[in-house]
């Protein structure tokens, strides 16, 4: 048996909203009204769905569970509505990690409205895991791909490298006695772990844990982390690129963060080896709305994007 059709979008506004007056504010209504669909709804499941403590408002386990499953039903029902009116916008929410929107995403957002201008796209960046599900975003940048009834689509292996700023790079040459880019070459080809004399960047965030990265970087070379390095260390992957940047010294950042054409005059790649972190990004959205315009239009220019990510060494 069907439940009180009315109720749904009224369900989804408060679970999304996290709250009956803003819901109410949203769908127009009065908040007795709002109350009166909830309960009806409740009634209709027989289970609550929400936790009701004082002005504090949660979903419940049957509340959450009923919401991933009812959002993408009521976003293709909107969808088709909106199509037989003959409305050509289409909204997407993109949910991404932060150092890939900032340094990957935003700059090629521009090529994406203008092949794509019936599309209104917004972004919300994550630190950390992402959560799949509509209440978050209608499609996802993510290295997570145990998710039920979601497509994952890869884009991207990740790898780090060393990078230093021009003026760093022009003093390691003068530290080192060295007067060519090829000497600088061939000196870390055979020596590569003699940048351990110079300071180092490092990051948490690849490995919860400082100094993993370019302990994992010695070990390529056979040797141990030194015990004698200058580190400076920072929470996020974006702030070691900043660091980098700024002649603190050497860090490792990876594919998406370095374009040599468009940073040639903030990083340079040092000649030596990468290693792999072992994550892969996807590009996700829930199977059932794979044929939704919108994510099927962000889907074919991210994957073309994201062919320059798959690097050929």
């Amino acid at each position: 048996m069907l439940p009180p059709l009315k109720a749904l979008p009224v369900f989804e506004a408060v679970a999304r909203l996290n709250s009956f007056s803003l819901a109410a504010q949203e769908l127009n209504l009065s908040q007795s009204a709002v109350s009166h669909q909830i309960r009806a709804l409740e009634n209709h499941l027989g289970e609550s769905l929400f936790h009701r403590q004082g002005r504090y408002l949660s979903l419940t386990s049957e509340g959450k569970h009923y919401r991933d499953a009812i959002s993408s039903s009521l976003s293709q029902i909107a969808h088709a509505s909106n199509l037989i009116r003959g409305e050509s916008e289409t909204k997407v929410r993109i949910a991404v990690y932060s150092s890939f929107a900032v340094c990957w995403l935003m700059p090629r957002l521009p090529d994406l409205m203008r092949l794509h201008p019936n599309l209104d796209i917004s972004i919300t960046m994550a630190h950390d895991s992402l959560e799949l599900s509509d209440k978050t975003a209608d499609c996802f940048i993510t290295t997570d791909r145990d998710k039920r009834g979601f497509d994952f689509k890869h884009i991207y292996r990740e790898r780090l490298f060393p990078v230093c700023s021009p003026a760093f790079y022009e003093s390691m040459k003068n530290t080192l006695n060295l007067r060519s880019d090829k000497d600088i070459a061939d000196l870390l080809k055979t020596h590569p772990e003699r940048l351990g004399d110079f300071p180092l960047v490092t990051s948490f965030g690849i490995y919860n844990v400082y100094t993993e990265d370019w302990r994992r970087w010695f070990a390529e070379t056979g040797n141990p982390l030194p015990d004698d390095l200058q580190l400076h260390k920072f929470s996020h992957l974006l702030l070691a690129y900043e660091a980098a940047k700024y002649s603190l010294g050497i860090g490792l950042i990876n594919d998406y963060m370095f374009n040599e054409d468009r940073t040639k005059d903030d990083l340079i790649r040092l000649p030596t080896h990468h290693i792999e972190t072992g994550d892969e990004f996807y590009f996700a959205y829930k199977y059932s709305r794979r044929n939704e315009p919108g994510i099927a239009e962000v889907k074919r220019w991210l994957i073309n994007e994201a062919a320059e990510l798959q690097p050929d060494d």
